[in-house]
């Protein structure tokens, strides 16, 4: 079934830049292989950590249409179409080459805080519309609003909504969407150190920043819990608890494009209002950094 593309391990795909904060295609290049050969299982292109915010239109269609050209491996491919304006959605929605794309996920609307009621029209709005499943992204620190879970359960019940992306951080709203979802609708953690403790209650798997830097890790620690070994599963979430929360101290993706400078695998540019990390940062980056998945 098509939902099942989608258990595992996503990652939620950065846009690598040059110096002069152009697209870096070849560097994007290195990403897909890395994130690849890591044993990762869809990608997400253009979600937050991709820097949606801050690339034109015609550079997003250039992302999404190079990381189609250039996976061999066929790993499914979710991308990110979401705002604020309803409208505008359904517009890009018809204006965007979706071939090949397998799903997309749509952030809550935020700024304007709608009503639950509001929430739930939108969505059903967009998945009427959508050519491709729809997964829903909850993310309040982003949004300023909170997708409960009597509504997620409402628009799960949508025949084109296939999933949730929970970034919320409430553990008992997470409990209570596992307990009383369809068989088939996907609870994902959108919070890195929540996955184990989300597939523990019934997730699926994870969309992830870290694995833009760490996917052997991740993809193992998902692979143990999808298994029932959690003992096993907690092993590996231990091993990126002590740089998780730099990946945020000067907001995502600074940090995880800092991780992987390290290794090589693109530059630390981002684009304003973001700034590459600072000197400080950098090195709580260095010191923090897990041995495995460190090319020398």
């Amino acid at each position: 079934m098509l939902y099942e593309k989608f258990i595992g391990t996503g990652v939620a795909l950065v846009t690598p830049f040059k110096e002069d904060h152009t697209i870096d295609f070849d560097a994007l290049k290195k990403v897909l292989n890395h994130t690849s050969q890591g044993g990762v299982n869809y990608w997400v292109v253009m979600g937050t950590t991709g820097e949606s915010a801050t690339l034109t239109k015609e550079e997003k269609v250039a992302v999404l249409e190079f990381t189609l050209n250039n996976n061999p491996q066929n790993i499914p491919v979710v991308y990110g179409i979401g705002g604020n304006n309803t409208q505008e959605i359904l517009e890009t929605i018809d204006h965007t080459p979706l071939d090949g794309v397998d799903a997309l996920l749509s952030v809550s609307p935020y700024y304007n805080k709608p009503s639950q009621e509001g929430i739930f029209q939108h969505y059903t709005m967009v998945a009427d519309k959508s050519p491709k499943p729809l997964i829903l992204y909850n993310v309040p620190g982003r949004t300023a609003s909170n997708i409960s879970a009597q509504t997620t359960l409402r628009l799960a019940q949508h025949e084109n909504i296939i999933g949730v992306k929970e970034a919320s951080g409430d553990l008992v709203q997470c409990i209570e969407i596992a307990k009383h979802k369809p068989e088939n609708f996907l609870l994902i953690s959108g919070d890195d150190m929540l996955t184990v403790p989300m597939m523990s209650i019934g997730g699926q798997g994870v969309i992830s920043v870290l694995a833009n830097a760490f996917p052997a890790i991740f993809a193992e620690m998902v692979q143990d819990a999808l298994a029932g070994n959690f003992r096993k599963a907690a092993q590996g979430l231990y091993q990126l608890t002590g740089i998780n929360p730099y990946m945020y101290t000067e907001s995502n993706p600074v940090g995880v494009k800092q991780a992987m400078a390290l290794q090589g695998i693109c530059t630390n540019a981002v684009r304003l209002p973001l700034l590459a990390a600072s000197e400080e940062l950098k090195a709580q980056i260095a010191e923090m950094m897990p041995p495995v998945g460190v090319q020398q």
